[in-house]
């Protein structure tokens, strides 16, 4: 387990949030499948919910503010130092700001944003609040990606607005390549595979770690939730896609033989 004080570098995927229409259902899930405490804010911050694990935050879990159609979803937030121009970027490159800047109190600065392919993805600019403060543990936030629509436009996107590299480890059946930021590996970006519906759109999408795979997806069905597949294991892990009681997917991933434990691993 690593504890992180200080801020993400800008374009790290640096937290995650959750909104759905029933809070409490959520917060009830993810409690017992990642042991989070969660302690709900005010009425000042939405009833905004922070899961926390020894007592630092790992991800929100927020609810959907009456009236408005907001899809269940993870998002993901990239780290950013000025939220007004990284925002005012993003529409000259050709994406959308879905969210406009707005202030968190004295927690930060935020926006919400989808790049050209439809992909959407928060900007966060820290005030008091840097993001997740807990890796490299079960129920911490393991690795994020885009899985693009258009991966020909989202790369050069990226490239531009966030000064990500790449490394490629395309294959012959997928297109896929490693985020880089200062030569470190943050994150990925992936073609679409042909295999996926056509309505399912551009995203980004969470991992987290557990200690055992196949384990979390058992305990996943067994809150009500559904499991595509079986777990199943890469060079960076064991992994399964999962899906919550409320229809939002996500990805559970484990530290197997071919991946090893990542620095700081604690169970």
């Amino acid at each position: 387990m690593v504890f992180r004080d200080e801020r993400w570098p800008d374009g790290t995927p640096g937290w995650v949030d959750l909104m759905v229409p029933d809070q409490a259902k959520a917060i009830a899930f993810y409690s017992g499948l990642f042991g989070w405490d969660v302690h709900r804010g005010g009425e000042e911050t939405g009833f905004y919910g922070m899961a926390e694990l020894r007592g630092r935050p790992v991800a929100g879990i927020g609810q959907t503010p009456p009236g408005q159609d907001i899809p269940a979803a993870w998002t993901t937030y990239l780290a950013v130092s000025d939220v007004d121009r990284t925002a005012a970027a993003i529409t000259e490159a050709g994406g959308q700001i879905v969210v406009p800047v707005m202030e968190v109190m004295k927690e930060g600065r935020m926006a919400v944003a989808a790049d050209p392919a439809g992909a959407v993805f928060g900007l966060w600019e820290a005030g008091n609040h840097i993001g997740t403060q807990v890796t490299s543990a079960p129920g911490t936030l393991a690795w994020n990606d885009c899985m693009s629509r258009d991966y020909p436009a989202a790369k050069p996107f990226y490239e531009e607005i966030f000064g990500f590299g790449f490394q490629d480890i395309s294959g012959d059946d997928f297109t896929y390549a490693v985020v880089l930021i200062d030569g470190r590996p943050v994150g990925g970006l992936g073609a679409m595979p042909a295999s996926v519906p056509p309505e399912v759109p551009s995203y980004w999408a969470a991992y987290f770690w557990v200690a055992d795979a196949d384990a979390s997806s058992a305990k996943v069905a067994e809150l009500g939730g559904t499991v595509d597949g079986k777990p199943w294991d890469s060079p960076y892990g064991r992994q399964v896609r999962v899906t919550d009681d409320q229809g939002v997917p996500f990805i559970v991933i484990a530290p197997n033989e071919q991946s090893g434990e990542p620095e700081g691993w604690e169970v």
